[in-house]
């Protein structure tokens, strides 16, 4: 399939309308997405021209926007774009869509607090898993626990441990 997949940061700027379908949830809300540009004659960013883009979501995103996202939020938005030109009385009008596939707070401005979407009576528990060694190293540049200065001292934490298996949620 030959689509255009967009990735769109912006601003919720109406409040999104959450609709419960014969196939589905359905959501949609407006993205206001504004470009700066640095002006050197006043030596100050400005606010450049602003694109509107309605977006759609579905099914379980669609449920889950109607319950994270306000109007203002900083998000991103992975999706497929669609152009669509009509005639309104004579004039001709161009809208363009986002088709979400994916939408998230962004973080670069501002924090937000991850719920996992429960799936009812359903869903299993995932088994605990301890907590993983964020200290890595590239393979060519991991400690020799042979050279070490003192003799004496324990192993690097990263040669006693065996690689965890990843895991998908």
């Amino acid at each position: 399939m030959n689509e255009t997949m967009v990735c769109v940061v912006g601003n919720v700027a109406t409040q999104p309308v959450y609709k419960e379908l014969a196939n589905g949830a359905s959501a949609r809300f407006r993205l206001a997405v504004t470009a700066r540009y640095w002006d050197r004659e006043k030596n100050t960013w400005t606010d450049g021209h602003t694109n509107f883009f309605t977006v759609w979501a579905r099914r379980s995103l669609a449920t889950n926007v109607g319950a994270s996202v306000s109007v203002g939020d900083p998000v991103v938005v992975h999706g497929r774009l669609k152009v669509r030109t009509e005639l309104r009385d004579g004039q001709s009008w161009t809208s363009a869509d986002v088709d979400a596939v994916s939408i998230g707070h962004d973080l670069s401005r501002g924090t937000s607090a991850f719920r996992r979407a429960s799936k009812g009576d359903t869903a299993v528990a995932s088994p605990a898993r301890p907590e993983p060694s964020w200290e890595t190293y590239p393979p060519t540049q991991q400690p020799d626990p042979a050279s070490q200065s003192d003799p004496g001292s324990p192993p690097h934490p990263a040669a006693q441990q065996e690689p965890e298996p990843a895991g998908v949620t």
